[in-house]
């Protein structure tokens, strides 16, 4: 059976507390009953296995009876009014078997769940004021976080007059702290002790940030079993997230027992939708406060985590202000004309004193420039691969040996590091550096031994030691504050802003470099065309005249030679055609209209004059065809030579036949000519589209220009051009625009 269905005790174990999936524990707390029901129906369809003792009624008799049977009617319409309503629901007290409950229902999933809690002691309505009013002005005016945490543990220790209340701060490695503490003059104390992140692991401190509130009413309870385990609504484990007799976990029940505490009340303190810390309160033997009582708790740690909330934002931007201006003050200095690393040498206040650091780096497309103490440049580089594999803009911490081994080597200077991505490149960051700090710190029993061997129950167990246990630090610097990661989140991005405002004048400029190229480039063609037309026309005519006046008087060899220079000539001159042609294709703007497909190569084909130079061809003009939209002109020459290449291509040809038409492929239009001439080798397809390059025997006469205008004519019209052709079958080139 899957974990997702049932987690029984035997796979429990302290190496794999993170994964154990304490919300589907199917067992409850012994003070109170669980009863689970189809919400269409208000029969029971689960409960945990204590309802003769609590209602009076046995197991087997309680499973598919009516929930109105068990609460009364005025009850059961309230709740499914509020069903109906969609108006969540409100705890209420009602009398069952001659004992008093407090009903606290939920939904999970699709199953409607009610805690029956017994009431237990309650206070008077003006006792309950006085508690509320003490807690508000008991927090007001209080304007730092020490001092409010200790407050807020005597207020506490007054209220529900637990033997210990200790309120326990996280760091960002989810270690925990006890930062203030309130507790009977016998106990050893707890102040300043720190707890690993394992002793309350990542799916708990999930259901403190849902249900806030947590108590544990007596450690050594017996857990009562929900029956049936499986839900026959949903066919898998209850989910009791929510459920405030939830169950505990066996390996937490044994913590605490080693810690010989009897039981627990536990406040979540949530700042900015965080899990800051918790109000952890431990009494000696068997406590319950009733949930009122712990309502009033739920509110104290919501004042409690407001003002801290406060406190920290006004620290917060008190900080952020402060480095604002000196971070304008670098970014002011700022050349676009110099790189980013000549710009951060030169500015008058170094980027490292944006944060507290004694060194930083800044890496930007393999140059690499430090600054302070830092590692070697050989090492930074290292430790950037190891960023990259983050993929995170901001990447900080206080332990970076903890989380590259490499980093052991430079530890004295570089235990924390925090760094930003620059720009968008692989191995581009700006970074901080802060040295290993000297400190000691106490923690709450041996970190390093976690578990001992349980002979009884053949399974490791949570350490039995809670003795103060202190250690030397070792790779470990001073926290990053938020302000501080903050400030360099905002100066990366303004130094990125600055990389691409750097980038725009770098496009810019070769902008401005192409525009004069294509200038000179378009004064070279027509210079070509002028300069190299008159002799040209010169070679032909006086070639001419020979030809004309003296061919009778020169021998035959002499006429061969003349008649080479005139075909050689004209031939010159269809080249230079055709370099200013494709010229003025790439320089030339679009002006594009919308117009007849068909209209137009009616034109061309007569201007080809078909009959005459094309006698033996047939041309097959599909009917209907689309409208084009774009520039007539240009589009002319793009139909006029695909049209030329496939009469000229199939002139040889048996039946030499031109099919021209149209598709539909991905909602464009695609145009086609086929002819059934030469073909094109597989071999040339690439090269036929690029300048002067020809895939044609020697017999048929071109310059290579003419598949090149028509590629970039298309470029320009953002279309595609593609071809299908077999040797000595024909050749078919589709294209759109």
């Amino acid at each position: 059976m899957s974990e997702e269905q049932v987690w029984s005790s035997a796979n429990l174990d302290v190496r794999n507390c993170e994964k154990e999936p304490i919300h589907l524990i199917g067992k409850t707390q012994a003070h109170g009953v669980v009863v689970v029901l189809n919400p269409k129906t208000f029969k029971v369809t689960q409960s945990s296995e204590n309802t003769l003792k609590f209602f009076g009624i046995s197991h087997e008799d309680f499973l598919g009876s009516s929930l109105e049977r068990l609460i009364g009617k005025p009850s059961f319409e309230r709740l499914e009014t509020a069903i109906a309503k969609e108006s969540g629901f409100n705890a209420e007290t009602l009398q069952i078997n001659g004992q008093e409950f407090v009903m606290l229902p939920h939904f999970s999933e699709n199953n409607l769940i009610l805690d029956f809690e017994v009431l237990g002691t309650t206070w008077k309505a003006s006792q309950f004021q006085q508690q509320l009013t003490s807690i508000i002005n008991g927090l007001d005016g209080v304007e730092e976080t020490t001092a409010l945490c200790a407050k807020a543990a005597k207020l506490i220790k007054d209220i529900f007059n637990y033997d210990r209340v200790m309120v326990y701060r996280f760091d960002e490695e989810w270690n925990g702290e006890v930062v203030a503490e309130q507790k009977e003059e016998h106990l050893e104390t707890w102040l300043d002790l720190r707890y690993p992140a394992s002793d309350i692991p990542a799916q708990s401190r999930e259901l403190f940030l849902k249900h806030k509130v947590r108590i544990i009413s007596d450690v050594n309870y017996e857990p009562v079993p929900i029956s049936p385990e499986i839900s026959p609504i949903t066919g898998k484990a209850l989910d009791l997230s929510k459920s405030s007799l939830r169950g505990v976990s066996p390996i937490h029940i044994e913590y605490l027992q080693n810690m010989k505490v009897g039981a627990s009340l536990t406040a979540a303190i949530i700042v900015n939708g965080s899990l800051w810390g918790l109000v952890a309160c431990h009494h000696y033997s068997a406590k319950f406060i009733n949930y009122f009582h712990r309502e009033t708790c739920k509110f104290l740690a919501q004042v409690f985590s407001n003002k801290v909330s406060a406190i920290q934002t006004g620290i917060f931007n008190q900080k952020f202000n402060e480095k604002s201006t000196l971070r304008q003050k670098i970014t002011e200095e700022l050349n676009i004309e110099d790189s980013l690393i000549e710009n951060l040498l030169g500015t008058s206040l170094p980027f490292t004193s944006l944060v507290e650091s004694t060194g930083g780096a800044v890496i930007l497309n393999q140059e690499i420039e430090l600054f302070g103490k830092t590692p070697s440049k050989e090492e930074v580089i290292d430790l950037c691969s190891f960023l990259n594999g983050k993929n995170q803009s901001v990447f900080y911490t206080k332990s970076l040996k903890d989380k590259y081994d490499s980093a052991e080597n430079y530890k004295k200077v570089a235990s924390g590091v925090l760094s930003f991505k620059l720009g968008k490149s692989k191995d581009s960051f700006i970074m901080w550096f802060r040295p290993e700090m000297a400190e000691t710190v106490s923690w709450g029993g041996n970190p390093n031994n976690k578990v001992s061997y349980n002979q009884e129950k053949q399974r490791l167990s949570p350490r039995k030691s809670f003795k103060k246990w202190t250690e030397k630090l070792d790779g470990i610097s001073h926290s990053w504050k938020d302000y501080e990661i903050e400030t360099v989140k905002a100066f990366g991005e303004g130094l990125n802003q600055f990389l691409l405002a750097k980038q725009k004048e770098e496009i810019a400029r070769l902008y401005r470099e192409l525009q004069e190229a294509n200038k000179d480039l378009e004064l070279f063609s027509f210079g070509i065309s002028h300069d190299l037309r008159g002799p040209l026309r010169g070679i032909n005519g006086f070639a001419k005249i020979l030809k004309e006046d003296f061919s009778r008087e020169l021998p035959a060899e002499a006429t061969k030679a003349i008649n080479t220079i005139l075909s050689t000539s004209h031939k010159m001159e269809v080249v230079i055609d055709d370099i200013l042609s494709f010229s003025k294709i790439t320089s030339g703007d679009l002006k594009k209209t919308s117009f007849s497909t068909r209209k137009l190569i009616d034109e061309l084909l007569l201007s080809f004059n078909i009959e005459n130079n094309y006698p033996s061809s047939e041309v097959v003009i599909e009917e209907n065809l689309p409208e084009t939209f774009g520039d007539r002109r240009m589009i002319w020459q793009v139909w006029s030579n695909l049209l030329g290449n496939a009469l000229k291509y199939s002139e040889q040809a048996k039946n030499p036949k031109i099919e021209i038409g149209a598709t539909l492929q991905h909602d464009k239009d695609v145009f086609y000519i086929k002819d059934n001439g030469v073909g094109i080798p597989a071999g040339d397809r690439d090269k036929i589209f690029k300048v002067f390059s020809r895939a044609s025997k020697s017999q048929f006469r071109g310059t290579g220009v003419g598949l090149s205008i028509v590629a970039r004519i298309i470029e320009k019209h953002r279309g595609e051009i593609w071809l299908d052709s077999e040797p000595n079958k024909g050749t078919t080139f589709f294209f759109n625009f």
